[in-house]
């Protein structure tokens, strides 16, 4: 098999709004609908057999998938007499509890300037619950913009000092305190990648920048067959 062979799990999707679950939900092999022609769990069983045996032993890749999973569980609260459940936690309590349950203590903030107050306030929530935050600002160090080869016409308002994100700089600040876990604030689409990709301690978004939507993406996609219809239609011009 080509490893070219492309995969589209969202396909499922019209499967599990008819069905109720889809294929790898099931487990029940003879009450699963059919698998689609593309599913990964036919054309990379290999990938998907050897992943998961790193999730067994005593492995940090194994503690974090085991914990995640815990996680998960506790996210919802059953309802009696019935087999529905409620979810009960906010991405926040998510992330106190998976830290919890990992042992971590020194917590790394990777903030977005425009987002230090929601820092401050998420500091003081993860100080009450014991932990130690540590926070670096995505423009510390206040370097220009034009130090990256951009033109004056680049930055937001030309004319005007503008610093650089430094986002490895955040992450290496990160690595040297020692931080056992980090998490992002509102990096922008980029930078988020540079920090995960020099981040020493596994890392986890809180917020994702969306300038339009108050940082919440998923908003386009909900709203694509009316206000953001023109991204099926036109190409992106900039």
């Amino acid at each position: 098999m080509s490893e070219e062979t492309s995969v589209s799990c969202s396909k499922c999707s019209v499967v599990w709004q008819n069905r109720g679950t889809t294929n790898c939900w099931s487990g029940d092999p003879a009450k699963a609908p059919p698998k689609p022609g593309n599913c990964p769990s036919d054309l990379y069983e290999d990938v998907l057999t050897e992943s998961f045996d790193k999730y067994r032993g005593d492995s940090e890749d194994a503690k974090i998938a085991f914990v995640a999973a815990r996680v998960e569980g506790l996210c919802y609260q059953p309802v009696p007499g019935s087999d529905a459940v409620n979810a009960r936690w906010t991405r926040v309590e998510d992330t106190i509890a998976f830290a919890k349950l990992m042992g971590y203590k020194k917590i790394g903030l990777a903030t977005c300037i425009g987002l230090l107050d929601e820092t401050e306030r998420l500091s003081k929530i993860l100080t009450a619950q014991g932990f130690e935050p540590v926070s670096v600002c995505c423009k510390a160090g206040s370097i220009d913009k034009l130090e990256l080869g951009l033109a004056e016409t680049d930055k937001v308002r030309p004319g005007t000092f503008e610093p650089a994100c430094n986002p490895i700089a955040q992450a290496e600040i990160c690595n040297r305190i020692g931080t056992d876990m980090n998490i992002l604030v509102g990096l922008c689409v980029g930078h988020d990648m540079l920090f995960n990709r020099h981040s020493k301690a596994p890392v986890t978004t809180l917020v994702v920048k969306d300038r339009v939507t108050g940082h919440n993406p998923i908003a386009v996609l909900y709203g694509q067959n009316f206000y953001y219809k023109r991204l099926q239609k036109q190409n992106l011009e900039f």
